[in-house]
């Protein structure tokens, strides 16, 4: 709000209209666009607008009577009876969920053009609930979650049109963490997952947020160790893409150095991509056009058309 708190800036969005911010008044009158973003002829999205895709929206019902919001959306030349490789795209930790009744970011988009069905859905411990939902994961990081991205896995191969045996996972920092332990799930039944810039081992992971969650290594060692991916290593259920920025601040790099040290002992093979100078987020557009046409290629090979 503005210093005499007589107008704000508010942003919106939903599933057919981009971001948009303008300015109202503290009644909530609005006054003027900052940015409408309007979907006319001159917008560059809109040449693709008849390709557009909305989400679908539902619940799951967690054993304990937790109710798991997710979304999905499907390629734009969608043949129901079709069947269909799925990604998951998950973050898991505690600090925001990832299902919006809103605009969808490009990169989804891309692996709708690129044929395949994203799910995404907000385990317990993802922000935006209540705080009982939250805490369900105190002192217990990389368990209640996985447990109900099965749930999520479950659901997707009771679509008829979802290829069962061609799932796959992705995400990052947390979201790398819990597709390194969806990988090693076998009730999760993965055939490849991309793990970027993952904790591995919460002791190596800053105190202030760690703590907050897990306590001291000292007063939680039981939850430290069971966390601890390297240990689950052997469960690999389909192949693994991990990548990390080698100048990373956030999640040091020793988490990854960690798995490739692990694998490699195992004699297990996997495929890494390395990012020298980049920190927690890969910056720049030609790293990032790196970065999904890597990911897009680990795709292909492991559960899109190249795979069969």
């Amino acid at each position: 709000m503005n210093g005499p708190a007589t107008a704000f800036v508010g942003n919106y969005s939903d599933p057919t209209t981009p971001s948009q911010s303008g300015l109202y008044s503290a009644d909530g009158t609005f006054i003027r666009w900052i940015e409408e973003n309007r979907l006319g002829e001159a917008h560059p999205y809109h040449p693709y607008l008849a390709r557009h895709r909305t989400p679908e929206y539902g619940t799951l019902e967690t054993p304990d009577g937790h109710s798991l919001v997710w979304q999905m959306t499907t390629p734009h030349d969608f043949d129901p009876s079709r069947r269909y490789p799925a990604v998951i795209q998950v973050y898991g930790g505690p600090s925001g969920g990832g299902v919006r009744r809103g605009w969808q970011p490009m990169t989804t988009r891309l692996l709708n053009e690129a044929g395949y069905v994203v799910f995404r859905m907000d385990n317990r411990g993802e922000g935006y609930r209540s705080a009982a939902f939250k805490r369900a994961l105190y002192l217990r990081m990389g368990t209640v979650e996985v447990e109900d991205q099965v749930l999520g896995a479950e659901y997707l191969r009771s679509l008829p049109y979802v290829d069962a045996d061609r799932i796959s996972a992705m995400g990052w920092s947390y979201g790398g963490f819990m597709t390194l332990h969806m990988l090693t799930e076998p009730e999760m039944g993965l055939a490849s997952a991309i793990s970027g810039a993952p904790v591995t081992d919460w002791s190596l992971y800053d105190t202030h947020y760690t703590e907050r969650f897990m306590s001291t290594p000292q007063a939680n060692e039981a939850g430290y160790a069971a966390s601890d991916v390297v240990d689950q290593l052997d469960r690999l259920t389909g192949r693994l893409l991990l990548l990390h920025g080698m100048a990373d601040d956030n999640v040091i790099f020793e988490n990854t150095t960690r798995v490739l040290n692990a694998l490699q002992e195992q004699s297990v093979p996997f495929e890494t991509m390395l990012y020298p100078g980049q920190r927690h987020g890969i910056r720049g557009n030609p790293r990032q056009l790196h970065q999904w046409r890597t990911y897009l290629d680990f795709l292909d090979r492991t559960i899109g058309e190249r795979s069969e």
